[in-house]
């Protein structure tokens, strides 16, 4: 005897592969389907809708599939209120309690939809029906920061997932945002699209958050960044000790972990800089009085400090130091990252592998996001974390950044 469940999709469906996925699912989950209804939108701008009846062997298996096909945009037809469920203690959830997406979310309350706030995978759905004025709000919190009692969104009933969709047209400064990861691109073409976006975001008041890596110092693209930052293109930016020790490192010494990044020369005892400059940034108090005392005149950490640019510098094991300035506290760090993320309209990922990623998993997938990098590994491995949204470009970061920075600043 088989089980069934109507879902729908729609939205444009077809362009953004969303209908074929949903098809795949269900076949390679071991299940069937019928088209019941299937209206195809007749122009660029017109939406579809489908119908569909799956079908399965037992329950479980046709749980397993509605499950994957929710996380992919399609909804049931028949939506009932969400489940909701006490916090048992502090940082416990109920068992089957809804994991996030990183897609816009709702939830179903007395037969109405409302939105999840700061929405980001791998979360729990909080739901207080008084909220702040009266009005029932949704949210997410990390397991960690869940409280006794809360109510806890469980199960996938009275839930919808949106996912961003791709229309046909791709006209204005982000339709080039939607074509994955290549290194065969023209290069040149593709970073004037990308300085053209930053440009819009700014225009319409938007901010952009730039997380950097080390390798954008040791490649000289850092005085390009700081043009950036000092100019109003860069808003916020997060970034590892490695990156603000070695920008610093420049400043006073001339080198990047001992390196001259401009005659690539290694100057006798310049593999101490490092450790002798967070050395002279500890006994200034921090960045921010090294830069008040005149121990740091130019970079990026100068630029972020003299201009009012919020920066988040999340540390690591390997750290050494560290800076004043860096959060050793690995949730203390999460949560700044977290409060950037959440504020940024768009984000440029540059030369680093784990902070992109750890940025990524804070972001809407609503977000229009740039991961740049010399290696594709990095790239394609924060498209399968679930940052879907995001654009790679595989090139060098020396080479990208100041391209970026005369696209932007002189043309």
């Amino acid at each position: 005897m088989t089980v069934s469940r109507e879902v729908e999709l729609a939205g444009h469906i077809i362009d953004s592969g969303m209908m074929q996925t949903s098809f795949g699912i269900i076949m390679d989950m071991g299940g069937a389907f019928e088209v019941e209804e299937f209206e195809i939108g007749r122009h660029k701008e017109a939406e579809s809708y489908a119908r569909l009846l799956v079908t399965a062997d037992d329950e479980e298996t046709l749980q397993s599939i509605i499950h994957e096909l929710h996380q992919n945009g399609a909804n049931p037809s028949d939506p009932k209120d969400a489940t909701l469920e006490p916090a048992p203690e502090d940082q416990v959830v109920p068992k089957g309690f809804y994991s996030t997406t990183n897609h816009p979310t709702e939830i179903r309350y007395e037969g109405e939809w409302i939105e999840v706030e700061n929405i980001e995978m791998d979360c729990a759905v909080i739901f207080d029906p008084e909220g702040e004025d009266g009005q029932p709000r949704a949210y997410t919190k990390v397991l960690s920061a869940v409280e006794a009692d809360e109510l806890v969104v469980t199960g996938e009933t009275g839930i919808r997932v949106s996912p961003p969709e791709r229309p046909r047209g791709k006209e204005g400064a982000f339709g080039f945002m939607q074509g994955g990861v290549s290194s065969e691109r023209p290069s040149e073409t593709t970073i004037s699209n990308i300085a053209e976006a930053i440009e819009e975001t700014k225009a319409e008041g938007g901010k952009i958050l730039a997380v950097c890596g080390p390798a954008l110092i040791h490649s000289g693209a850092r005085e390009d960044l700081a043009r950036l930052v000092r100019e109003g293109y860069i808003d916020m930016i997060s970034a590892g000790n490695g990156f603000a020790v070695h920008d610093l490192e420049r400043d006073i010494y001339g080198t990047s972990l001992g390196m001259d990044t401009e005659s690539l020369d290694h100057p006798r005892k310049g593999h101490k800089h490092h450790i002798y400059t967070i050395s002279e940034i500890i006994r200034a108090g921090g960045i921010e009085d090294a830069v008040e005392q005149g121990v740091i005149e130019s970079g990026v950490m100068y630029e972020c400090v003299e201009n009012d640019r919020p920066f988040v510098l999340a540390g690591s094991i390997r750290d050494d130091g560290p800076l004043p300035d860096t959060i050793t506290d690995s949730l203390e760090a999460q949560n700044a990252i977290r409060e950037q993320a959440h504020e940024a309209d768009m984000v440029l990922m540059l030369a680093t592998l784990l902070h992109s990623v750890a940025v990524g998993n804070c972001l809407p997938s609503t977000t229009r996001t740039v991961c740049v990098d010399i290696n594709p590994a990095t790239v394609t491995q924060l498209l399968d974390r679930g940052s879907a949204q995001a654009v790679g470009m595989v090139t060098d970061i020396g080479t990208f950044v100041p391209m970026l920075a005369e696209n932007i600043l002189d043309e």
